[in-house]
């Protein structure tokens, strides 16, 4: 009667926890929130695996603290509403450090990267300043540190602007300009720069607009496990895996804080 009483009080423990929904961890489960359309730091290659610097870097991290690495695809717009709800363990994605996210209580990993934000417009469409898109219509993704600027700080330059278009990703933005629907693209360098590399006719004006800084985002509270994070960064910085993932994609290499 007792193992049986036993095995009933185990059996309405498991239950409980399981109905509680756990640590941020499932056991040694780590789930990465990534936008999968944002090359080279995040993307969903042809190959049905997920690629870029931010997953690779994110993959040895996980070989390193021994947990298993799953990929988890956001809407970038709600990103936080997503991490909130526990459905993934970060957001690691090329993502902006804002002050109001500090605010809001969420854990900011140490910044990583260095960028700024351009004008991506077609090779022939004459335009070689951000004040010759005076009248013109020009697009950005929703919810990134680019709609930010042009809602804030750049409000005066967007007030010149026929039309600021929003898409839910850069690849939707840029499908946009390659059709004539808009005349520019106001987006990160890295991603710019990647997409003209790979699709000739484009260019990029940098007015070294925007300036700021990547970094991981965690939920409020989970700062050990960010500093767990932290360490195997710090880690394969040291022991030179963070280089050779970096020098796969020399277009972000220089502005790359961890090897500077």
């Amino acid at each position: 009667m007792k193992k049986l009483l036993a095995l009933m009080f185990a059996a309405v423990m498991l239950v409980s926890l399981t109905a509680c929904g756990g640590e941020a961890k499932s056991g040694n489960v780590f789930k990465m929130g990534i936008d999968p359309e944002y090359p080279p730091f995040s993307s969903l290659g042809d190959d049905g695996k997920y690629t870029g610097f931010d997953v690779e870097v994110c993959q040895a991290v996980c070989e390193k603290l021994g947990w298993e690495f799953q990929v988890f695809e956001v809407n970038w717009d709600e990103k936080l509403v997503q991490l909130d709800a526990e459905e993934c363990d970060c957001v690691w994605s090329g993502m902006t450090i804002l002050d109001s996210m500090k605010e809001a209580g969420y854990v900011i990993s140490r910044p990583y990267f260095y960028n700024t934000q351009v004008m991506l417009v077609k090779e022939d469409s004459g335009i070689n300043s951000s004040a010759e898109l005076a009248g013109k219509d020009v697009a950005v993704q929703l919810g990134t540190s680019g709609e930010n600027l042009l809602n804030e700080d750049l409000a005066d330059l967007a007030a010149t602007f026929n039309n600021v278009v929003t898409c839910d990703s850069f690849l939707k933005c840029f499908t946009e300009l390659d059709g004539g629907a808009v005349d520019a693209v106001f987006v990160d360098l890295p991603v710019a720069d990647n997409y003209s590399k790979e699709h000739p006719g484009f260019k990029i004006i940098n007015e070294q607009l925007g300036a700021e800084q990547y970094g991981i985002a965690f939920r409020s509270g989970d700062k050990d496990l960010c500093d767990q994070v932290e360490k195997a960064l710090d880690e394969l910085v040291a022991d030179g895996t963070y280089k050779k993932i970096a020098e796969k994609y020399p277009e972000i290499i220089d502005n790359l804080l961890f090897l500077q």
